[in-house]
């Protein structure tokens, strides 16, 4: 039996792309399930194209935003409102530059609706392009995702992508939504579960169809804005969550200078060992995630992009860290 499900957009002048996502949304292979678009003071034509599309389908419902309080972030205020505005209990977070591989998209992730899980965590990989850049992003996308699947698979979860996540109206309602973090910018996905999820309440989905697609930044200035965006929101993780990822983050800033330096001493020979053990580990780990999820990832590039991945840590991480305040969408 399916379960009602209310699967929510958040747009800001993003009319093209509303136009490509809800064909796929509305063509979705499940019977019980309805979209709202919260139209969010967008300044093209979404309003208008919203306003003709919910004529002709019945599960499609707009919520209009014409004001936003000056304490609260914009996207955490769509939400609340696209949230409030659901018909069902369960509700389905996707951006409007994403796109579903397959017509079911709703219904693999509904598969972890269970009577004792309140979150459902999917994956959201970035389109395939040419060039370095966006291999970079696809397998930073992996490296996280694999991360982030294997602590909830631990009982350890803390974190969700907004892509692709859903969860329970009365669990966001009970506990005041975004109340804790209103005023900044991201957080809206993985503060959420951090803050929420336990052992035993979060259901992970990953396999060919669930994937949804998104639209990767073509320019190194944009990918830099945005994950100093998302590494600032780390710093507000659960203590507990921090320590158990530090490790993580120490080896990628670390592993690379120490085996440059390694290579001018006489023990050259273990920099070498090291490298080789740490590449075959990450082809490895990355081979089983891209069968498991049916991705596809040219692991060949691995190693090279794990050296790039060095200084992503230490230069956007370090801007994270000091940043006081982090500029996005209003």
């Amino acid at each position: 039996m399916n379960v009602p499900v209310s699967v929510i957009v958040c747009v800001h002048d993003e009319e093209q792309n509303l136009r490509e996502l809800l064909p796929l949304l509305l063509s979705q292979n499940y019977s019980q399930f309805e979209i709202i678009i919260v139209e969010d003071r967008c300044n093209d034509g979404t309003y208008d194209f919203l306003l003709e599309e919910t004529k002709k389908h019945g599960r499609l419902k707009m919520v209009h935003v014409d004001f936003k309080p000056e304490h609260i972030n914009g996207k955490k205020f769509a939400l609340t409102l696209g949230i409030k505005a659901a018909q069902h209990d369960w509700v389905l977070l996707t951006d409007s530059d994403c796109r579903p591989v397959s017509n079911k998209w709703i219904q693999q992730m509904a598969g972890g609706f269970q009577q004792s899980t309140d979150m459902v965590i999917g994956f959201s990989p970035y389109m395939e392009k040419p060039g370095l850049l966006n291999s970079f992003i696809r397998f930073e996308t992996i490296v996280t995702a694999i991360q982030y699947f294997s602590f909830a698979f631990i009982g350890i979860p803390y974190m969700g992508v907004g892509r692709s996540l859903a969860y329970r109206k009365k669990l966001f309602l009970d506990n005041k939504g975004f109340n804790d973090y209103l005023s900044i910018a991201g957080g809206d996905d993985d503060l959420f579960v951090g803050q929420h999820a336990t052992g035993q309440n979060v259901f992970g989905v990953l396999n060919k169809n669930s994937i949804i697609f998104s639209k990767p930044k073509t320019t190194w200035k944009e990918f830099y804005q945005q994950k100093v965006r998302h590494l600032a929101v780390g710093k507000r993780y659960k203590l507990k969550h921090r320590l158990l990822l530090a490790p993580f983050g120490l080896s990628n800033i670390l592993f690379w200078p120490l085996i440059i330096a390694s290579l001018f001493t006489p023990y050259w020979y273990v920099a070498i060992g090291s490298v080789l053990w740490r590449c075959t580990l990450q082809i490895a780990t990355v081979a089983a995630f891209k069968r498991k999820s049916g991705l596809q990832f040219e692991t060949a590039k691995i190693p090279f992009l794990d050296f790039i991945f060095c200084f992503y840590y230490l230069v956007a991480g370090f801007k994270a860290l000091v940043s006081k305040r982090i500029k996005w969408k209003t």
